[in-house]
């Protein structure tokens, strides 16, 4: 223990005679590598302290061989922490800021051991190493436990006032549109699209913020908008606006569901102003509707759902109007479909290679494509699923009412099959 300790002083003596230069460098560094952390003076003023006191606790560690279950982080490191978390700042951007402090501290401490002797430099730069590792650590679980912290504390003192403000936007009594926006830190004219989301399997409250906040990173890079506003609806649900570019509402395809993504979206179609801010988010609820009726029957074996479910207004408008009476809806795809509307595994398949067929224009080339299928096979299904139908073949030949009721059986499964 006694020669540890001495190894770790003598490192430590020889980091502390030029920590200036050092802590100038990473401050330096750390800015220009993590964008998220150069915002203005306040958060560099944070960043200065909370290096300079990590690294003075760092060494400190290093010289006086305290025990590693004892260390505290220092008290810039916590508020910085905090900070971030209050400015909407990614954990991630913290926590690859201590990675990048320690392997410039070790950049830095290498050379100032190169006129040892090797039996002396290799017992130093191992001992270095193991110590360094166990500082960053200890401080990284500490440091992040405070942003999780603080975080949750954040978004529910935050989450409402935003509740109550964006309840006001969609209500129609008196607004104070300049007061909302200033709240918000959104603003209410140009185009707005909105989503519903929630997760797909069980996820805490903290880890649902994360993930809309992941999937509202990804949004406004890919729709390139002009603000975003987040308000959690309860701790399992969240609804995203984005203020969109006049020529977003082409692009809003690409609002899609990222590899690994663990929640569900509804999205509403783009609108213009307040009432578009008020359109979309009601076509949102209203898919949200749509989509917890079709889990709902995914999870009873009557639908096929993948999840997740990402879905515009757009893919499921006829039965979102309709859903809000799902015994009308019945009636209408029995009368409909005829046979055809059952919840048999062949049913299934024998409705969905027909409603296949009807969007890509009757084509079954087309249809064999997007299905996978040889053509014959397409035309095999295709014929058995028209003779189901009430009419036979006559039945398509206005197929608005086959076509809907497809999409309802779909979306709804078992609540409107026989």
């Amino acid at each position: 223990m006694e020669s540890r300790q001495a190894l770790g002083i003598a490192v430590g003596d020889r980091i502390w005679q030029c920590r200036e230069d050092f802590i100038a460098d990473l401050l330096q560094m750390t800015r220009s590598h993590i964008t998220d952390l150069d915002h203005d003076a306040a958060s560099r003023s944070l960043l200065g302290a909370s290096i300079t006191e990590n690294v003075v606790a760092a060494i400190n560690f290093i010289r006086q061989g305290i025990d590693a279950d004892l260390l505290e982080a220092p008290t810039a490191a916590l508020a910085y922490a905090r900070f971030l978390a209050q400015r909407d700042v990614p954990q991630s951007a913290l926590i690859r800021a201590y990675r990048i402090g320690h392997a410039r501290f070790l950049d830095h401490a290498f050379p100032l051991l190169d006129d040892l002797p090797a039996d002396e430099r290799t017992p130093l730069v191992l001992e270095l190493v193991r110590l360094s590792g166990q500082f960053i650590d200890q401080i990284c679980e500490q440091v992040g436990r405070t942003y999780e912290r603080e975080r949750e504390q954040w978004v529910a003192s935050q989450s409402g006032v935003r509740q109550q403000w964006v309840s006001a936007l969609l209500g129609e009594g008196p607004l104070d549109r300049a007061a909302a926006e200033k709240t918000l830190r959104y603003p209410l004219d140009g185009l707005h699209v909105a989503c519903t989301l929630w997760p797909a399997d069980r996820m805490t409250s903290f880890d649902l913020v994360t993930a809309v906040d992941e999937i509202r990173t990804r949004a406004v890079a890919a729709l390139r908008a002009r603000a975003s506003l987040v308000v959690p609806t309860d701790e399992h649900e969240a609804r995203l606006w984005l203020a969109l570019p006049d020529s977003a509402g082409g692009r809003l395809a690409q609002l899609a569901a990222p590899a690994g993504c663990q929640l569900h979206a509804a999205v509403g179609e783009p609108g213009a102003g307040l009432a578009g801010f008020r359109s979309s988010a009601r076509q949102a609820a209203q898919v949200r509707e749509v989509l917890a009726m079709h889990l709902d029957a995914a999870e009873r074996g009557d639908a096929d759902a993948r999840r997740p479910l990402w879905v515009r207004y757009a893919q499921v408008a006829p039965v979102a109007l309709m859903a809000r009476d799902v015994a009308a809806v019945r009636d209408f795809v029995r009368a409909s479909l005829g046979r055809l509307a059952t919840t048999s595994a062949r049913g299934s398949l024998l409705r969905e290679t027909l409603r296949s067929f009807l969007t890509h224009h009757r084509s079954h080339s087309a249809t064999a494509q997007a299905m996978n299928l040889h053509r014959n096979s397409i035309q095999y299904r295709v014929q058995q699923a028209t003779a189901l139908l009430p009419n036979g073949a006559r039945s398509l030949d206005d197929d608005f009412d086959v076509r809907t009721a497809l999409l309802a059986a779909y979306w709804l499964g078992g609540a409107v099959l026989d």
